[in-house]
């Protein structure tokens, strides 16, 4: 248990933070799983327009530090691949 006024803070602090981060990362796999979704009905309109509203979240998300950037841009190319292949 935090003795100090600043770690007290700082335990305040983390909670807020982390309920935040938590929200975010929720946000982002539900975008997810609405181009996943998507994909698997083999509707391709829905798919493209499903990822073109989730690229910006993953983008957001790792701008705010709650994905790597990497792992943003991973998942970004990855559904776009699969997205083109259904088109295609």
């Amino acid at each position: 248990m935090a003795n100090t006024t600043s770690a007290k803070k700082a335990t305040r602090k983390i909670a807020r933070r982390t309920a935040i981060n938590k929200s975010r990362r929720s946000r982002v796999r539900t975008f997810v799983r609405k181009v996943e979704e998507a994909i698997a009905s083999g509707d391709a309109t829905a798919a493209a327009a499903a990822l073109k509203a989730a690229q910006p979240e993953l983008m957001r998300a790792a701008t705010k530090g709650v994905l790597h950037a990497n792992t943003a841009s991973r998942k970004v190319s990855r559904l776009a691949s699969r997205v083109k292949a259904l088109s295609a």
